[in-house]
């Protein structure tokens, strides 16, 4: 094997050095990081050219753009109908029974089973609601769409209503029922089937249980701090949420 050819030039010292040294062996001057990787190419070896790093393949751009123009509306929709309704509420000073409230017993005004999880008097009532709704909901919407969880979350908070108000009227209860603790805790309960059931068979997917217990807890005591907040219509809401997304996950396994 020849010798290999000395075409390195020391700045420091001016000796002529080996191409394929990092330091210069005559004053120890540092010439370059990391020395060449060598091959056999006949009788002599060469330094290997570096290879060309591949850039990571980018979404094409009809892709990229319909993942940007998914946003949460069904979710950002209940959180700012319920604020504007609040707002109206609070500047007029009328009773929530003209903004929506379910009046038990019902006297045939079964539209308020829609409205009534949209009516709130009490601002911090509203904004543990949205907060679990913006969670939660919007990693639904994520999977589902806006059209399918804007459904979700009318048929929890309303479904929740008519259980409420048949609880309440067998009890012979005079009262108003108001308010999306039955939409969030629906929201929380989807989320969780729908997460739980992406997450089996993989070890790398992970989820926050005790967040997800936390919240729902939180949403499920809010009756002994808001008086319009039923408890009943927070648990049925929760329930409906769970049911679909088993229901979501189960009809997205089969296809």
């Amino acid at each position: 094997m020849s010798e290999t050819e000395l075409s390195v030039i020391c700045k420091n010292c001016g000796s002529e050095v080996s191409p394929y040294v990092t330091e210069c062996p005559y004053c120890g001057t540092r010439l370059r990081k990391r020395a060449p990787k060598l091959e056999r190419s006949g009788d002599r070896l060469e330094a290997l050219k570096p290879r060309r790093r591949r850039r990571p393949r980018l979404l094409p751009r009809r892709a990229s753009a319909a993942i940007a123009a998914e946003r949460p509306y069904a979710t950002a929709a209940a959180i700012l109908i319920s604020a504007l309704l609040l707002l109206i509420q609070k500047a007029s000073g009328d009773p929530l029974a003209t903004f929506g409230g379910l009046i038990v017993p019902l006297h045939g005004e079964w539209w308020r089973f829609i409205t009534a999880p949209f009516a709130y008097v009490d601002v911090g009532y509203l904004f543990v609601v949205a907060v679990g709704l913006a969670i939660f909901s919007t990693g639904v919407e994520r999977r589902l769409g806006s059209l399918p969880t804007a459904v979700l979350l009318i048929a929890c908070g309303s479904l929740g209503m008519i259980a409420a108000s048949g609880v309440a009227s067998a009890q012979g209860e005079i009262t108003v029922i108001a308010g999306g603790n039955g939409m969030a805790l629906g929201a929380v309960a989807a989320w969780f089937a729908i997460r739980r059931a992406e997450s089996q068979g993989a070890i790398d997917q992970e989820y926050d249980v005790i967040g997800v217990v936390v919240a729902a807890v939180v949403l499920i005591a809010l009756p002994l701090f808001a008086p319009t907040a039923g408890l009943v219509a927070g648990l049925v809401g929760g329930a409906v949420g769970g049911l679909a997304g088993v229901a979501s996950s189960a009809l997205h396994s089969h296809h």
